[in-house]
């Protein structure tokens, strides 16, 4: 695999998306919480699925919970990381991708420069999907507005007025990803902000309340198959 440090180019963290233009890295087997979408500009890219068949994109459409891998050879591009619970990008992971894989086609014919992230948010983002059930929306931003502090799926149900099963089976039935999983992405998503910011990476796995840095490290390996230091050293964020 080529060095996954390859990564270099801009970020754009939005409600709802982050959005990366630039020289594609690589990526080891990984399973994140977002709807991604690839598309590769120039170069070459490999995805790996979990069965280990390779396939050669252009372009990719990749479901919350399902593990790759990416190989990037000199390759140019954007990876954009869709929220689950948000809005604007749909709800059921069903209803979700089946229209990203043409969209994710569309995005070629859109410039990968300075413009493209706010033209392909408008594009994926519109007409906004109808918002999930009630309890789940509570709970989700229950989950967003709490991660610096312990997130237990029995308290937020409680909160919501659901018992713990039936809100666990909402997240996997209209997220796509169980709840546990939702958390891990609500906290690195916090930590990229805090990052954005200009924190650092303990501070900013403190404020998204990681155990450590290493906690977050692990984290970030496990969903972008990626280190933190990766979104600190190679990374401009705007």
């Amino acid at each position: 695999m080529s060095d996954a440090g390859s990564w270099t180019g801009t970020v754009r963290l939005r409600p709802g998306a982050l959005v990366f233009v630039g020289k594609l890295g690589s990526a080891h087997a990984h399973t994140h919480a977002a709807v991604q979408l690839l598309v590769v500009g120039s170069g070459r890219v490999i995805v790996t699925d979990e069965s280990g068949g390779e396939r050669n994109v252009a372009t990719a459409a990749i479901s919350p919970g399902v593990q790759h891998a990416v190989r990037a050879e000199s390759a140019f591009g954007a990876a954009i990381y869709l929220d689950p619970a948000s809005r604007g990008t749909g709800v059921s992971a069903q209803d979700r991708m089946a229209g990203w894989e043409s969209k994710a086609a569309l995005l070629l014919s859109v410039p990968l420069d300075e413009e493209f992230p706010e033209t392909a948010l408008t594009l994926l983002t519109s007409p906004p999907a109808a918002d999930p059930d009630p309890s789940l929306r509570r709970a989700v931003d229950l989950v967003d507005q709490g991660t610096a502090g312990p997130l237990r799926l029995a308290d937020v149900a409680a909160q919501v007025g659901l018992s713990p099963s039936r809100l666990r089976h909402l997240f996997s039935e209209r997220l796509g990803l169980p709840f546990t999983a939702y958390v891990r992405w609500a906290r690195l998503r916090a930590a990229m902000e805090a990052v954005q910011a200009g924190g650092s990476l303990t501070e900013a796995a403190h404020l998204a309340g990681f155990t450590d840095s290493s906690h977050l490290t692990r984290v970030t390996h496990a969903m972008f198959g990626l280190p933190p230091s990766v979104a600190a050293r190679g990374l401009r964020w705007k």
